[in-house]
């Protein structure tokens, strides 16, 4: 007979400190539901919370000792499983914890980094989320004891990076540096990807934005690409490519990408990169934003801030407003932000008429006479942009091709007008 072994369900409690400061990177209410969010997402039962406010958080504890105490009561008292808290801990800090309370102790970060093990499923995914995991585990490795001693026991332990917790940092070293050139293999793969997209003269646009605002719903809607769609934190993580044809009868290639949350630990964005670089390269940033939320300003902001960061704030952006089904938020849609329901199917016609608008701006045609003494040019072109008709004439080779408008100031001389 085959035995069934039954999955336990942790039972967490949440932990903040509110020092008044305000931003991103600040515990607030709205961090702790999201935490919450994050922690429901990896499989826990969040019994409560405790939040406290401080001036600053300890340096050795990150709550007060008289909070401490509290904290220690309270998981004998509701045999809680594990706490989490909703800024990143030293090493030390999450010793003391653990030695103060006896109970397991993770972070906001080893949570997210939790969820992203448990959501890659492509080999350059796994491996992103394993050099993430023992990028992050390294420093800590002293701090972490009571942590090694359990592998794969409960949220904050799984994933492909978990083999090498009881190792010793020179072979985690190791193994991390065999990590990040593997996906060096990769970013390089992607690359010729991309230079063969741009050869064939096909355009991108990508989907980025606040995790759960609705990137995959919207990419199922208009490519039929079949995306995990949930009502959850980080549904996608693996990125996704679908043709997608226009209202003018070009052909672009839609991309879905991870979603954005705050506090994304800066080590998952570095692993990640070779995925985000798509909107680094991209012709148009298509920004989801989930309008019924209260927090969407927040969520916007940060998205823009994650944006920049990775060098895209001179890219052409499309803002598109989802849910608006939700409270009834309806407004008037332009080329620059559309307002839709993705889940009601409302609003869509209104978005492919403004990514039409948006690719558009970013191309044109141009007919081109390169002189003979010049010819090496028409490789240049070839990789820059999709050459339509190439003739050779007496005064040199005759080229129409399509171009991103980035390129045309290189050829202007060469047009024929």
């Amino acid at each position: 007979m085959k035995q069934t072994i039954e999955k336990h369900t942790e039972n967490a409690v949440l932990v903040g400190v509110i020092t008044g400061k305000i931003g991103n990177e600040y515990t607030s209410e709205a961090t702790m539901i999201e935490l919450a969010e994050l922690a429901k997402t990896a499989g826990a039962n969040v019994v409560g919370s405790m939040v406290q406010h401080r001036p600053a958080i300890e340096t050795a504890t990150y709550i007060g000792e008289g909070k401490l105490r509290e904290l220690a009561d309270f998981c004998i008292n509701n045999e809680i499983d594990v706490v989490i808290f909703d800024d990143e801990l030293t090493g030390s800090q999450q010793r003391n914890i653990e030695n103060a309370i006896k109970t397991r102790v993770i972070d906001r970060s080893t949570l997210i980094l939790d969820i992203f093990a448990s959501r890659a499923s492509s080999s350059e995914g796994k491996l992103q989320v394993e050099l993430a995991q023992l990028k992050y585990r390294l420093p800590r490795l002293g701090g972490q004891g009571a942590v090694l001693s359990r592998l794969g026991g409960g949220i904050g332990t799984r994933g492909p990076g978990e083999t090498q917790l009881e190792t010793d940092k020179r072979h985690i070293r190791r193994r991390i540096e065999t990590l990040e050139n593997e996906l060096k293999e990769v970013e390089k793969r992607r690359s010729l990807a991309r230079t063969r997209r741009v050869k064939d003269g096909f355009q991108s646009a990508v989907l980025v934005g606040y995790t759960n605002a609705g990137k995959s719903t919207i990419m199922n809607l208009l490519t039929d690409a079949g995306v995990l769609s949930e009502n959850m934190l980080f549904a996608t993580l693996d990125p996704t490519a679908r043709a997608l044809e226009l209202n003018d009868g070009k052909t672009v290639m839609l991309l879905d990408t991870v979603g954005f949350i705050r506090k994304l630990p800066h080590h998952l964005i570095k692993a990640f990169r070779s995925t985000l670089e798509e909107a680094v390269y991209a012709d148009l940033l298509i920004i989801v934003n989930d309008i019924s939320s209260p927090e969407y300003k927040i969520q916007l902001e940060v998205s823009r801030k994650l944006l920049n960061e990775l060098g895209c704030e001179n890219k052409p952006v499309l803002l598109v407003y989802n849910k608006c089904d939700v409270e009834n938020v309806w407004q008037k849609s332009t080329n620059d932000q559309v307002f839709i329901s993705a889940k009601e199917n409302k609003g869509i016609y209104d978005l492919m008429n403004a990514i039409t608008a948006k690719m558009s701006l970013s191309t044109r045609k141009m007919k081109l006479l390169i002189p003979y003494n010049d010819a090496s040019l028409t490789s240049k072109l070839r990789d820059e942009g999709k050459v339509l008709t190439e003739e050779y004439m007496t005064e040199g080779i005759e080229i129409t091709v399509i171009i991103d408008k980035m390129y045309e100031y290189k050829y202007g001389k060469y047009e024929i007008k």
